[in-house]
């Protein structure tokens, strides 16, 4: 698809056909009307099929995210102690000079290992993201494993099992004749793709939701099952089960597409009956014979695979055991079949243009959801300087009391290049005003869904804000760095990463590339999923599972830990994106914040009672990492034995504090991911 991108004029006001750059998965089209100089609208583009005509309630608030009177406008130099937001302003040049001879400093005496530096999922601009995270790269820096504490569980899971490829096409929704949302919060976090399951429902398809929590989502499925938490995997394996039993496998795909199903029907499936994987999950026999009914019956089911499920110590082997129903029906052969875990494996661009531009192929490495254990212990050298770029880690990485020790050092030079004074910002020696990414330009490519778009910026930064990419391409010039991105406008950059892709990139008019609007990046075909495991088929058995000590089939046993955890907590802990505050970008703006209202936990009403604590109460969440304070919601959107969590909130808006603070920094069982679900609690008054 292509459509002109251009700038519309209406008397004195002007719309910019941009995108939006939040962590999302849908990646929206955005029109931005500016006037004098201010944002006054922002809506969905009708010309992008997914986006089609509507942004999310709180992309639509972005104007007063831009234009909040909370921005930044000027870098500020630490004046007081780490932690409590005592600064001065500065100048750009002497704050630009001061990190880099800071940085020059330390690395004549400690070596490049000593600093560390990245920028994170606050802006998706694959310039403004990959630039900064290229600086460090070339410089020789030690390395953030980026991610881990989001998605690395899911994405190695789902690597194992159908290989580095997007998933079904979640336009291709609307063809299924059943939709499963598992562990997928749609209204919430993938709100284009729910208009178009609701499109599906309109005409009978129906929509089941798996699970722990009663989301908005769940409310309004055709079927809700509330499943404990950390079962996926049983579920999936007991649905395998009656698919066997019952002759609902199609056997000549599996013979086709599929290794390894025999020795998990011989050595797996038979532990997983019906009545046990109701004892397991907390559910009713008829519901586990019920869903693999509807399941088996179906041709097209499509899967939403939620990434929440992941987050917890067997993540891997939940992701695994859901993402291979469609091999055991054949679904993954029929397009409006499958399951969607990503789709940015699709999108074959030169990123190591931009991200690795020069500097050692392998440093040392720091994994982002033990960065308070680098801050903290690492030597030879250690840390010594940190440069964080949208992100807030002293508030989103797990066990976030370790984080803000290490940001305590003294003998630690840390800069924070942010729109607003964030948590983690106040622990900085110097602060660098943030351009939103409605400032700034970019290009986009959607990990939800298969476009790729440029984004111009919409409005001119405010204040003396900077973008990621500016900043990085000033400290380059300032370490000496030679290598041409670091001189490049951003229309060359973009070209730099087309150069040698492949796929769907590699047909686009990279000089057309600004006006072209919405690019599709989705596989040719008959939207059959296409595998790249070693096999090049669906792995039911993983050799390379195998070779690494782990285990080669999907399967489910309590975890040890957890049952420790259990016998001395008894609630466990369910964390979920706010409805209106997914994240802390969100935080700047304060209609969204009274949307969302006051941070909170939600107890089922029999766990509320027990403790004689009463809904709009003050409490205490705690266990033997910390406390935090909140406001209890008590509601039946739970199971008794839970502790309901939504968003990640920052501490000025809470009673105390903030819910990582309780997280450890255990690792899932693939890909080195945060384990926030395996968190077990107690709750009592706050005053207690």
């Amino acid at each position: 698809m292509v459509m002109a991108v251009a700038i519309i004029r209406e008397s004195s006001v002007e719309t910019i056909r941009t995108v939006c750059a939040h962590d999302c998965p849908d990646m929206c089209s955005l029109q931005v009307a500016v006037e004098g100089g201010r944002i006054v609208r922002i809506v969905g583009d009708p010309d992008q099929p997914f986006t089609a005509g509507f942004a999310c309630a709180k992309v639509t608030r972005d104007g007063e995210l831009v234009h909040s009177p909370d921005r930044l406008t000027t870098p500020l130099r630490r004046t007081g102690a780490k932690g409590t937001g005592a600064f001065a302003p500065i100048g750009w040049d002497d704050a630009l000079d001061e990190i880099a001879a800071r940085w020059r400093a330390i690395i004549a005496e400690s070596g490049p290992l000593a600093i560390l530096g990245y920028a994170y999922s606050a802006h998706q601009g694959q310039m403004n993201r990959g630039l900064v995270n290229g600086l460090f790269h070339a410089l020789g820096a030690s390395r953030l494993q980026a991610g881990t504490v989001c998605d690395t569980c899911c994405e190695t899971a789902w690597d194992l099992t159908v290989g580095p490829v997007g998933g079904a096409d979640p336009e291709s929704v609307t063809e299924a004749d059943l939709i499963v949302a598992w562990g997928a919060d749609l209204v919430a976090t993938n709100v284009h793709l729910w208009a178009k399951v609701e499109a599906a429902r309109a005409r009978g398809v129906p929509l089941i939701v798996i699970d722990p929590r009663r989301s908005r989502t769940a409310a309004r499925a055709d079927w809700h099952l509330p499943i404990r938490i950390g079962t996926d995997a049983a579920l999936a394996l007991g649905v395998m089960h009656v698919l066997v039993r019952d002759g609902l496998c199609d056997r000549r795909y599996i013979a086709e597409q599929t290794v390894g199903f025999d020795r998990l029907e011989r050595a797996v499936l038979p532990r997983f009956p019906p009545d046990r994987v109701a004892a397991i999950t907390g559910l009713e026999v008829g519901d586990v014979e019920r869903l693999a009914a509807l399941y088996g019956a179906a041709r097209r089911s499509f899967i939403r695979l939620g990434e929440g499920m992941t987050r917890l110590a067997h993540g891997g082997q939940a992701l695994r055991a859901v993402a291979l129903l469609p091999g055991v029906t054949g679904a993954y052969g029929r397009r409006g079949g499958g399951a969607l875990l990503l789709t940015a494996a699709a999108c074959a661009l030169n990123y190591n243009a931009v991200r690795k531009p020069s500097g050692p192929a392998t440093t040392r490495l720091v994994n982002h959801l033990r960065l308070g254990e680098a801050l903290l212990t690492l030597d030879d050298p250690p840390l010594r300087a940190l440069f964080v770029a949208s992100n807030n880690p002293a508030v989103t990485c797990p066990d976030a009391g370790k984080v803000r020790r290490g940001l305590l050092r003294d003998d630690l030079f840390t800069v924070v290049h942010d729109p607003f004074l964030s948590t983690t910002a106040r622990y900085a020696d110097i602060v660098l005003p943030a351009a939103t990414y409605l400032e700034t330009e970019d290009f986009y490519r959607a990990y939800g869904t298969y476009y790729m778009q440029y984004g111009p910026r919409a409005i001119a930064p405010q204040g003396e804000a900077r973008s990621n990419l500016e900043v990085a391409q000033a400290l380059a010039a300032r370490l000496g760095l030679t290598d041409p991105v670091f001189a490049m406008p951003p229309e060359r950059l973009v070209a730099e990463l087309f150069r040698g892709a492949t796929g769907a990139a590699a047909e686009v008019d990279v000089a057309r590339l600004r006006e072209a609007g919405p690019l599709s990046y989705a596989p040719r075909g008959d939207g059959a999923q296409q595998f790249r495991t070693p096999s090049g088929k669906l792995e039911f058995y993983s050799e390379t599972l195998a070779a690494q000590g782990g285990p080669p089939m999907p399967d489910w046993q309590p975890d040890p830990e957890e049952l420790r955890q259990a016998a001395r907590w008894p609630l466990r802990l369910l964390t979920a994106p706010g409805y209106f505050q997914a994240h802390t970008a969100y935080a700047g703006v304060d209609f969204l914040r009274r949307r969302e209202g006051a941070p909170c936990c939600v107890l089922h009403p029999d766990d509320a009672a027990a403790r004689g604590l009463a809904d709009g109460q003050r409490v205490r969440l705690f266990n033997d990492l910390g406390s935090v304070g909140l406001v209890l919601r008590v509601a039946d959107e739970v199971q008794p034995g839970v502790v309901l969590v939504p968003g990640q909130r920052p501490d000025d808006e809470a009673v105390s504090g903030t819910v990582n603070l309780l997280c450890g920094d255990r690792y899932t069982d693939m890909g080195e991911g945060a384990t926030y679900q395996s968190t077990w609690l107690e709750v009592a008054a706050w005053d207690a």
